[in-house]
């Protein structure tokens, strides 16, 4: 299986849960990677739901896209990123109707942006679902600079942007869908502990 537990922590942090058939008249499925089984396992719960269901899919590297259309959902999208698929969630966003229902799953960065996407058409986060599978892997944003690095697996890690050497913070931004960095060797340049690889 590909699901983590995460360790508590702030509150700040997301907490994912299982996805969960919820009734309505259309329903979004935006995931990535290993998120498929999830959708998969919703499916099973509850086959009715794939007639009206629009799957938004980024494979990164997996082979789950055919078992997702031989769900037979009333649309499906397979993208080779997030940011290419990012316009048609926004237009599917822009014309949905009251109680479009909303999946998310996969990877935190993926399901942190997309929620973003949702809120901003209008959509509470807490009539959101989320659902963690595959890579622990962390969207970051360095609180000097201000440039995300994507997929930060170990702690502390080097800015992509400016270079500096940061610690991997628990707090987590819905704003910017990203966990924050902080300089560790501020005080002490080159003083900075060996990576470790997050979660191990």
């Amino acid at each position: 299986m590909s699901k983590f537990n995460f360790p508590p922590s702030i509150k700040s942090r997301p907490v994912y849960g299982t996805l969960t058939p919820h009734p309505g008249k259309a329903h979004l499925m935006i995931a990535d990677a290993e998120g498929a089984e999830a959708i998969l396992d919703l499916a099973a719960a509850d086959p009715n739901l794939m007639g009206k269901s629009h799957i938004i899919y980024i494979p990164r590297g997996t082979d789950f896209a055919d078992r997702l259309r031989t769900l037979n959902p009333a649309q499906f999208y397979e993208g080779p990123s997030y940011e290419a698929a990012v316009p048609r969630i926004r237009h599917t966003l822009a014309e949905a109707k009251m109680g479009l229902q909303v999946y998310l799953t996969g990877t935190e960065g993926l399901m942190g942006q997309a929620q973003n996407e949702a809120m901003q058409a209008g959509i509470p986060h807490t009539a959101i679902q989320t659902e963690h599978r595959g890579s622990v892997a962390r969207r970051m944003q360095c609180v000097h600079c201000k440039g995300i690095t994507e997929d930060v697996i170990t702690d502390p890690f080097i800015c992509s942007h400016c270079g500096l050497n940061l610690f991997v913070r628990d707090h987590y931004s819905r704003r910017l869908a990203a966990y924050q960095g902080v300089c560790i060797d501020a005080e002490d340049p080159g003083n900075v502990p060996d990576p470790v690889e997050l979660y191990t």
